[in-house]
């Protein structure tokens, strides 16, 4: 066991409790430091912020734990119980795609990855830069040389393609880190991007890791995740060579004639494809060397028939006509024109849904987006989306879902420019955003049930296909990458209320899966959409409704709608980092400002409340106390029969729960106990679950630093049980963590 007089071990618990800040586990024992360090000093404790002041708190501590029996045996306990940053052995991760089966030449690209691979480790990062024109195979050139190497890397590949973002741009950097944190193993993701980093280097330091990263748009993108270990590999895939990274280039131009051959022998299973040689040389000449082209081509060589240039009618009359439209444009380009080959082949209810799918950024494409983009139903849009995989107009990616190649999508775009005219292309947008906000707003009324709300969505009485709250949130955790885009589509698209309306159904999901850094850019454009509203209301301006049913602008609930949206982002700021507390304060100030305009008591209440949550972070219990004290006096002056009286029970009860924990941070542990009692009797009472365990644990975690863990291990049991039912995964790190301390060693 580590020594807690020792300086130098607490500053260690310090740094991984600071690094472990972004999930519940980090949250709880953070909280319980503030609360061992006001014990030692005997006054209020500033949280640290930096190195520096770590270092003196761990002075402070390992003095406190030598000079106090107490303090030391509460310092033993939360070295026991403190988050790890990597739980069991660290995951050796498998990521890379299948590589193409009828892979074709690239000897010297092949050579030069090789090369760099086998370098002698001499301190500098091993960084490859793949490039070429779209659809010209670079990423299948590094795909298939990671996967004929993979012996050399025997403790993973990581992939990732760096446009799976959420909807509207790219990943940058220290979002790459933190899912390759969390596919090596790590639980406790820092909050911080440069301890991220860190964390991320330190790891891979000694291992023999492939890289890849896939359709990189910039140095600064990369940057963050470059290291030198000796045995780490990063091989960067681009469109072009990218100014300030220091990589050996690898270029990859089209095939060559021989080579172009080969492929169209291949694909179309013979030596040498059957057509006269000025029908050859004209598929070579318009595909340009292209993979991607060249395959597109094998389909109408080993077919004539299917070709979109081919006159005349369909002679066999067992297959759909295909919809008539004028060729594009031709510029030259071999996928572009590859693609309109393709898409003109296509019958009209697949080249229709190819254009309207392609109208926004979509993550991940299934049935369910497919078929509200094109108005149609999933037993529809099912087949459809098959047949235009088959064809190779749309990826497929593991999960099963489709996205587009970017020059894919471009084409489908002015496709749907050209044929659907800017009301048909603003309509389908809407379709999904509609589809995405039901979505979100059943499954949130299912994932927080007694929560109050405010976007008329969740007045209507349609219930979600889900069993229980965990069932509900595992739904909208799936699809939270599409949610977000279609909060920013609809920002995009100038409707307002279904962005704030989005961001409202994402509040069960950030308090219960902690998906705080997903979910920033749609709270973002949430905010923008409510001050909007109400800047609308104030002068009068209509509200543009999207097909939500709401009418904000022109009404009070503009300012109501403001204040939510700043409590929601600044929720997701605290939870970020120390870095973003002085952002997440503004947010909450706006918050309460925005409901007094409004008159609105309970989203006063909430948030000072939130603000107070903010104060306990900071080991500012007092001030913590007083803002919760504030808001309950805020719940109290609702009337009887007034507007929010029946959500004010609840209310009260949750702020009983935080006013314990603020006693407790106070060190008056037996009145953090009688607050922490009466409000796990309301949850208890009430059925909910969620706000039970969280009770329990916090009942628990006062038990334990009065020094009585027996008394605590089972109220963390009945918690984790609790937990596990709603699928709280967030929560739980923390208690499984405590549990097995205390089982291991309980006295």
């Amino acid at each position: 066991m580590l020594d807690p007089t020792s300086t130098t071990a607490v500053m260690g618990l310090l740094g991984t409790v600071t690094m472990s800040m972004a999930t519940e586990a980090g949250k709880r024992a953070w909280e319980s430091i503030g609360v061992l360090a006001r014990r030692v000093a005997g006054r209020e404790m500033p949280a640290p912020a930096g190195a520096e002041a770590r270092g003196e708190l761990a002075a402070l501590l390992a003095d406190g734990a030598r000079r106090n029996p107490e303090h030391a045996r509460a310092l033993a306990t939360l070295f026991r119980t403190a988050p790890g940053q990597v739980s069991g052995e660290i995951a050796i991760p498998r990521q890379l795609p299948t590589t193409v089966r009828f892979f074709t030449d690239r000897q010297e690209p092949l050579k030069r990855l090789t090369r760099e691979a086998a370098r002698k480790a001499d301190g500098l990062p091993r960084v490859a830069l793949v490039y070429g024109q779209s659809g010209i195979g670079t990423s299948a050139v590094a795909v298939h040389w990671g996967s004929v190497n993979g012996h050399r890397f025997p403790d993973g590949q990581l992939y990732l393609d760096l446009r799976s973002g959420s909807g509207a741009g790219i990943l940058d950097g220290p979002a790459v880190i933190r899912r390759f944190l969390r596919k090596l193993g790590v639980t406790d993701v820092p909050p911080a991007a440069d301890d991220c980093a860190d964390l991320y280097r330190s790891i891979v330091a000694d291992r023999r890791l492939l890289v890849v990263l896939d359709h990189a748009r910039s140095a600064a993108q990369i940057r963050p995740l470059l290291t030198s270990a000796p045995g780490v590999f990063t091989l960067v895939v681009a469109r072009r060579p990218l100014s300030g990274l220091d990589a050996v280039p690898v270029p990859v131009g089209p095939l060559a004639r021989k080579d172009a051959l080969a492929l169209l022998g291949r694909l179309t299973g013979t030596r040498r494809p059957s057509a006269d040689e000025a029908v050859l040389q004209d598929v070579l000449s318009r595909c340009g060397g292209s993979p991607f082209a060249l395959r597109s081509a094998a389909t109408f060589l080993a077919d004539p028939s299917h070709h979109p240039r081919q006159d005349g009618p369909d002679a066999t009359g067992d297959r759909p006509a295909r919809h008539q439209e004028p060729a594009l444009r031709d510029d030259g380009n071999p996928v572009r024109a590859a693609a309109d080959d393709l898409y003109r082949a296509l019958p009209a209810d697949a080249a229709r849904l190819y254009r309207l799918m392609a109208l926004w950024p979509w993550p991940a494409i299934g049935p369910a987006q497919a078929a509200a983009a094109g108005g149609i139903t999933e037993a529809e849009a099912g087949p459809l989306l098959a047949d235009l995989a088959a064809c190779g107009l749309l990826e497929t990616a593991d999960s099963g879902r489709h996205h587009y190649r970017p020059l894919v999508r471009q084409h489908a775009e002015e496709a749907a420019a050209r044929q659907d005219g800017p009301a048909g292309c603003s309509a389908a947008v809407a379709r999904v955003v509609s589809w995405a906000l039901r979505f979100a707003v059943r499954a949130d009324r299912t994932v927080l049930p007694q929560r109050w709300q405010l976007g008329p969505r969740y007045t209507q009485p349609e219930p979600g296909p889900y069993a229980n709250a965990g069932v509900a949130l595992a739904a909208i955790d799936a699809e939270l990458p599409t949610i977000v885009a279609a909060a920013l589509a609809a920002d995009e698209y100038g409707d307002p209320d279904s962005v704030w309306q989005l961001c409202e159904a994402l509040w069960g999901v950030q308090l219960k899966a902690g998906r705080h850094e997903e979910v920033l850019p749609a709270l973002r454009a949430g905010v923008r959409a409510a001050q909007a509203l109400e800047t609308e209301s104030a002068t009068g301006a209509a509200a543009p409704g999207g097909e939500s049913g709401s009418a904000v602008g022109g009404s009070p609930l503009a300012a109501r709608v403001v204040s939510r949206m700043h409590t929601q982002l600044a929720l997701a700021l605290q939870e970020l980092g120390p870095d973003r507390y002085a952002e997440a304060e503004t947010a909450l100030r706006s918050a309460a400002e925005a409901s007094q305009r409004a008159g609105h008591l309970l989203g006063r209440a909430t948030a000072l409340e939130t603000l107070g949550l903010l104060r306990l972070r900071q080991w500012r219990h007092q001030e913590a106390y007083d803002l919760f004290d504030e808001a309950d006096g805020l719940l109290v002056a609702i009337p009887d029969g007034g507007e929010g009286a029946a959500d004010v029970p609840r209310a009260r009860a949750l702020l009983e729960r935080h006013r314990g924990r603020a006693l407790r941070g106070l060190g008056d542990r037996d009145a953090a106990a009688a607050r922490l009692e009466r409000a796990l009797r309301y949850f208890r009472d009430t059925g909910e679950d969620y706000n039970t365990a969280r009770a329990l644990t916090d009942l628990a975690e006062t038990r334990l630093e009065a020094g009585h863990p027996a008394e605590a291990l089972p109220l963390f049991e009945e918690a984790a049980g609790l937990l596990a039912g709603e699928h709280a995964d967030f929560h739980l790190i923390r208690l499984r963590e405590l549990r097995e301390g205390l089982a291991a060693d309980p006295e």
